[in-house]
């Protein structure tokens, strides 16, 4: 995802994939088809991510065509379950997807642009789309329980 993934600081990937697991994890078990399908389109894309980046020594200094592969697919995946949901966190989540994608657009157009800028740009939208994906979750469960005690009673 995508940009759901790499980091500038050492600490910030063992963080990402920790909140990737919780979010996704609890997405995965308390959500229902929307969340669940954004949860596992993270952790697919977030894997993948992983081996599309190009080596090291070069990542970053010219436009990443595999994160930007994976990102547009992630686009439009969210953009599906945002288009086919009655709920509106997806709409959030693909615009959120949208602006990470375009960091790749902005590359392509300045090619000077500094790498930790435009693995920053890719990256920092990641964070906010996992938290949004486990409030809907949480939200949706809440709603569950809700309608659950209204028609028990």
């Amino acid at each position: 995802m995508v940009s759901v993934v790499r980091s500038c600081t050492p600490m910030a990937p063992h963080f990402y994939w920790i909140l990737l697991t919780l979010t996704c994890g609890y997405s995965l078990w308390k959500g229902r088809g929307d969340e669940r399908m954004a949860a596992t389109v993270c952790i697919i894309a977030s894997i993948v991510s992983v081996f599309v980046l190009s080596p090291l020594a070069r990542r970053y200094s010219g436009v990443e065509t595999g994160e930007l592969t994976v990102d547009l697919l992630v686009l439009t995946a969210f953009t599906y379950i945002a288009l086919r949901s009655e709920r509106f966190w997806p709409l959030w989540v693909a615009g959120l997807q949208l602006t990470a994608s375009m960091a790749h657009i902005l590359k392509s157009i300045q090619l000077a642009l500094l790498p930790e800028a435009y693995a920053a740009a890719t990256r920092i939208w990641s964070y906010p789309i996992l938290l949004i994906i486990a409030i809907g979750a949480w939200r949706n469960h809440k709603r569950r329980q809700r309608e659950g005690r209204v028609t028990a009673a």
